[in-house]
């Protein structure tokens, strides 16, 4: 589902000279369906620009990533679009969402282009209940909460579509022990249908307990 060969990335200020700053050379990384594979290493390794890649934010200096049959660093911006729409979810550490949504909408939205609405809501229902957010913060912007409380909302969103294909960044961080449990749990189920993850997890026992590969980067 995820197949990165040769991949490499470098940065060029051109405020400083333009200087080149080479973050990673000749990477080659493969995920099937239903694998959980982590990145680890030094924070500046590379493990987030990586992630960017294989979403399409950051292109490869060289070499391809071909992701649920899309190779990434060649596609047009529409194929991207699409591809992140109908077959790729990315949890990121930070919630981005229009202010004033409410929070049951901002969970639901990307569920809502492919199921009526009404069945889009109770999917949206049953992961904020399953995470913990109190129903009566249903009908608020997610950008007045808590951090922990966003986090929850970015997980549920992310974990709304089954999707053959998850990013996910930090998922268990500013969670305590209860919404930790469930986010693993929602990985060991997303893994059980098939969806292949790459993960950044600095939590050592979530690590442990859904990748079945890990990664070093930088070395």
């Amino acid at each position: 589902m995820i197949e990165l060969r040769n991949v490499s990335k470098t940065f060029t200020l051109h405020n400083q000279g333009s200087a080149v700053i080479p973050v990673m050379t000749d990477v080659s990384l493969f995920v099937g369906a239903g694998e959980c594979v982590g990145l680890k290493g030094a924070s500046g390794a590379g493990k987030s620009t990586l992630m960017r890649m294989i979403w399409g934010n950051y292109l490869a200096a060289s070499g391809s990533i071909t992701v649920a049959g899309t190779d990434v660093a060649r596609a047009e911006p529409r194929e991207i679009i699409a591809l992140r729409r109908e077959r790729m979810a990315y949890v990121s550490q930070f919630l981005r969402v229009v202010p004033r949504v409410p929070t049951l909408e901002v969970v639901a939205e990307p569920l809502m282009a492919f199921v009526p609405e009404e069945e889009a809501l109770e999917a949206a229902r049953s992961l904020l209940t399953r995470l913990r957010i109190p129903e009566r913060l249903w009908g608020l912007s997610p950008t007045t909460f808590s951090g922990g409380e966003q986090q929850r909302v970015n997980i549920a969103r992310g974990f709304i579509r089954q999707v053959p294909v998850m990013l996910l960044d930090e998922p268990t961080a500013s969670l305590d022990a209860a919404n930790r449990e469930t986010v693993l749990t929602l990985i060991e189920e997303a893994k059980a249908r098939g969806t292949a993850i790459v993960g950044i997890f600095h939590d050592e026992e979530a690590r442990d307990r859904v990748c079945d590969r890990l990664i070093e980067m930088g070395a």
